[in-house]
């Protein structure tokens, strides 16, 4: 249960994030500005962090699912399911976000494949350290 709490928690929140760094750097928002907008983008992130809730919430407990199962193959590595997770978010992501604007290609697909990355292998790396507990082998005598 820890595991999808914690990539509810942390993966619509990084996401979001990024989505709005990505979108404001397409936009050539970054390249125009004199060094007070930052506080701008932090408000607007403000603005729209319930928003990313709504929208990433499923996703992330989706993936959350999947790193779950990951967890359960005994031959893959904690490091080698963060690197799977990652793969999956990068993917699922550059699908999502980036073939949707004026501008299509590689540095897009990259961009907005980040989005998905970052938050699938922190999610799957605290999952790892928070969520995962020693394994007790049930018997008959504890029932």
């Amino acid at each position: 249960m820890k595991r999808y709490v914690i990539f509810a928690a942390i993966g619509p929140f990084v996401g979001g994030f990024l989505l709005l760094l990505a979108t404001t750097y397409q936009s050539g928002y970054w390249s125009e500005t004199n060094g007070g907008e930052v506080a701008k983008l932090f408000a607007v992130f403000g603005k729209s962090l319930p928003y990313s809730y709504m929208i990433g919430i499923v996703p992330a407990l989706m993936f959350g699912a999947i790193d779950d199962i990951l967890m359960h193959i005994r031959r893959i590595s904690p490091v080698l399911r963060m690197l799977i997770m990652g793969a999956v978010g990068f993917i699922a992501a550059a699908l999502a976000y980036a073939s949707h604007g004026s501008e299509s290609g590689a540095k897009q697909f990259i961009l907005y494949g980040l989005v998905g990355l970052i938050p699938g292998v922190i999610s799957s790396w605290l999952s790892h350290l928070y969520a995962e507990g020693p394994q007790h082998a049930v018997t008959s005598a504890q029932h």
